[in-house]
């Protein structure tokens, strides 16, 4: 049971929700910050004064006030209007995150929302009501706006109930209105109040949830392409001097040192890696340490920000003791779209050197006496093509990338009639550092498949033993997909060794 609101939420608890169906519930202290921070939302609306988004319209109208008695409606009107969002649907896994996420971020107890309305999003969390939630539509400044109205749909009600008005919603591996869902979870539907709506869909929770969704994935991505570097070296037969800690230590950069730390105990005791006279090799074999370390140290700066981010306040107005209400902009996404960048940039850059090393494996001048293309031997060559196509595939992902991390974040178009004329697109840039991902993990496949059967052309040359850490990923590997000499279907192949990166197995 994770509990939140007692201490600063983790990425490693946001994945053992997300992923391992975890239950959570807010702690004791939330729940006191929660009641204080709604006593002061009521003493404002006592009070009568015009107060942005609790009394008020939205964005362009934010000058325009409200009838007390046309609060609830207000609230309602927001997330009926709001949900406009397209695409294919989010991941499951990413929908459960921002669902936390957003739970969190209202338990800091600046909010001034009911108890009942964040227990509704872990309610829904906990008996698993995963709402279908649109992938494309929000620029993550006004927070994820069409998303997490896509969110309240399911969760929130009014008086009318329609069932056509409720979303649509995942239950127990069925697609039902979000209605039809939180019926059948046994979780009552519940009736916005003062501030209520805008506290539920104002904030880049999607955004967030996605880059910590990347965080978690991308350092298993950085472990794994250190152990695809170092199977390369064994069958190229590389040089490990440019693994020894006392170049890295020159440098003092600790990703750096870190990646040199792996590739050099997965190379222990080869008899392959140095048996050649070769002084120095390529950079994508020698540059490896600093280009994955480089990666490694983005990766942890990015961390850094997604946690605190994943633990803020990001809805507006906040508000304060005793009993003010301050507008602001917490809600924008700017921080998360920059790292969310960050992160295509760093991950990009970690696939392209991967594929460069692919294509030195499979090119018959640069593998170091091995056939062409890996063909079994030298007499197939021609009627077999070996994994020629897979260089291919990976040169494609690899461009694919290359475009995919085109900054997000510089482009901007202004809305709501020019009062946000500055847009962050975090989401979008979130989403395609998630697609990055995705493709990364096809060629670091590729290149663990196609260095597992070089290693295999290798040894018919010669005999000798890998090195320590090698052995071990090579046998994962080889366990899924045996040596098979002619030609075959390569990638049904390549798809084993990634579902092994999928489940973080290799």
């Amino acid at each position: 049971m994770i509990t939140i609101g007692n201490h600063p939420l983790t990425i490693e608890e946001i994945i053992r929700v997300s992923k391992k169906m975890e239950k959570c519930k807010l702690g004791e202290n939330a729940l006191n910050r929660i009641e204080e921070s709604n006593q002061r939302l009521n003493q404002i609306l006592k009070a009568g004064k015009p107060v942005y988004g609790i009394n008020t319209g939205f964005g362009v109208f934010a000058d325009k006030g409200i009838k007390k008695s046309e609060i609830q409606q207000l609230n309602r009107n927001l997330i009926l209007s709001h949900a406009v969002g397209t695409g294919d649907p989010l991941d499951a896994e990413i929908v459960r995150a921002a669902m936390l996420v957003r739970a969190n971020t209202l338990s800091k107890g600046f909010s001034g929302i009911r108890l009942e309305v964040i227990q509704k999003i872990l309610d829904a969390v906990n008996e698993v009501v995963t709402p279908h939630i649109p992938s494309q539509g929000s620029l993550g400044s006004s927070g994820d706006l069409c998303p997490l109205s896509h969110l309240a749909l399911v969760l929130t009600t009014d008086e009318k109930d329609l069932e056509e008005e409720s979303g649509m919603a995942d239950f127990k591996g069925i697609v039902y209105s979000g209605k039809t869902a939180m019926e059948k979870a046994g979780i009552e539907r519940i009736i916005l109040g003062p501030k209520e709506g805008l506290a539920l869909n104002n904030g880049a929770t999607f955004s967030a949830a996605m880059m910590a969704y990347a965080v978690f994935e991308a350092n298993y991505l950085a472990i794994v392409a250190d152990k695809a570097i170092s199977l390369t070296l064994e069958c190229l037969q590389g040089s490990p001097d440019a693994f020894d800690k006392r170049i890295h230590d020159a440098r003092g950069l600790q990703g750096q040192i870190q990646s040199a730390k792996n590739i050099s105990e997965q190379i222990a005791a080869s008899d392959f890696v140095g048996s050649t006279t070769r002084v120095q090799d390529a950079y994508s074999l020698r540059c490896a340490p600093q280009i994955h370390g480089g990666v490694r140290d983005t990766i942890d700066f990015i961390k850094s920000i997604v946690e605190k981010e994943i633990n803020a306040a990001t809805d507006n107005p906040l508000i304060f003791e005793p009993a003010v209400a301050l507008s602001g902009g917490n809600f924008h996404g700017e921080p998360i779209a920059l790292v969310a960048d960050y992160m295509a940039i760093a991950l990009c850059e970690l696939g392209a050197i991967s594929e460069r090393r692919i294509y030195r494996m499979t090119d018959g001048k640069m593998n170091d006496g091995l056939p062409a293309m890996l063909v079994d031997s030298d007499e197939g060559e021609g009627l077999n093509s070996g994994v020629m196509i897979l260089q291919y595939t990976a040169a494609s992902l690899v461009l694919e990338n290359q475009t995919l991390a085109t900054p997000d974040s510089v482009h901007s178009l202004p809305t709501s009639g020019g009062q946000e004329d500055h847009n962050a697109n975090a989401m979008t840039a979130a989403r395609h550092a998630l697609q990055i991902i995705e493709n990364l993990q096809h060629i670091l496949s590729i290149e663990l498949f196609v260095a597992a059967r070089a290693i295999d052309l290798r040894m018919k040359k010669r005999k000798g033993k890998l090195g320590v850490g090698n052995q071990i990923t090579y046998d994962k590997i080889r366990s899924l997909v045996p040596y098979i000499g002619k030609d075959s279907l390569w990638g049904a192949q390549v798809d084993k060794v990634k579902e092994l990166l999928k489940d973080h197995l290799l």
